[in-house]
């Protein structure tokens, strides 16, 4: 136990002294409690329609103006940010136990299972992320638990692989020898000593992930393949806006505003769990 919280420490001492991780962990810390506070506190309802206020530009009474419907923007852009957030997140957590656990024994038994598993993700590889993503959700379509699977499946195979090469170096270890000789099972040798000393290559991958799932929702919102259009997504929110563009530029601004910090911000916690997971790094 000891242990692990010296690891922890270590890790924690590594990324404050980061700056760039440290600004990205603050921008992702205020956004996310902006997040669950706003649409708690806004005097908004964000699907309340107003036809007295409609494409009223930014102003004291709607910090971001009102949309083609009169609805603040301000308040659907928060509300809107938990469904892309908790989406991007639980789409990440998906393709990440999916790789986990093909990576973890295509690179523990090898073999004839390992060339199945391998070959099996050539072939998700070869068509395009995104057009993969565009054909599952159209094959499941609307829904929220549908948008999860669409978006997450064409990150597994990176998973697979990014684990898959690890497990391969870490199988080669005396411990695990040493374990097998004292009669540890398989299943148990796999999840105590394989997967945990593996997996940091896939901390930072999924932290970057969700970067990535945040944009491709935002993408199949756009193109309303997303969540449902009652849904104030971020995607979806850019997508109502495109017909406004020219009048009422302030409809795509601030929803891609949020895009961009979430993304740069993951991008930036990403950059520092990497540099704070190398182990060549010396505190």
């Amino acid at each position: 136990m000891e242990k692990k919280e010296n690891r922890f420490l270590v890790l924690a001492k590594r990324m404050s002294r980061n700056t760039n991780a440290m600004i990205g962990l603050a921008i992702f810390v205020v956004l996310v409690l902006s997040i669950i506070i706003v649409p708690m506190v806004s005097p908004y309802d964000y699907s309340k329609m107003d036809v007295t206020a409609l494409h009223q530009g930014p102003s004291a009474a709607h910090w971001f103006g009102t949309d083609d419907l009169g609805r603040d923007i301000f308040t659907r852009v928060f509300y809107g940010g938990r469904y892309s957030l908790s989406i991007s997140i639980a789409a990440v957590a998906f393709s990440t136990v999916i790789g986990l656990f093909l990576g973890a024994t295509a690179g523990y038994f090898g073999g004839n299972y390992d060339t199945l598993v391998m070959r099996s993700l050539d072939i998700i590889q070869a068509i395009p992320s995104i057009l993969l993503t565009i054909i599952i959700s159209a094959a499941l379509g609307v829904g929220i638990d549908k948008t999860i699977i669409a978006i997450s499946v064409g990150t597994i195979p990176s998973n697979v692989r990014l684990l898959r090469g690890t497990v391969m170096q870490t199988r080669e270890n005396q411990y695990l020898e040493a374990a097998e000789a004292i009669g540890c099972s398989v299943p148990r040798r796999i999840l105590k000593y394989v997967i945990p000393n593996s997996c940091s290559p896939l901390i930072v991958s999924a932290t970057m992930g969700i970067a990535k799932m945040i944009l491709e929702l935002a993408a199949l919102s756009y193109i309303g393949l997303g969540v449902p259009a009652s849904i104030p997504e971020w995607g979806s929110m850019l997508s109502n806006a495109r017909g406004f563009l020219r009048d009422y530029p302030y409809m795509l601004v601030f929803p891609g505003l949020f895009i961009a910090l979430s993304v740069l911000s993951l991008n930036m916690i990403g950059d520092g769990l990497r540099d704070a997971l190398d182990p060549k790094l010396k505190d």
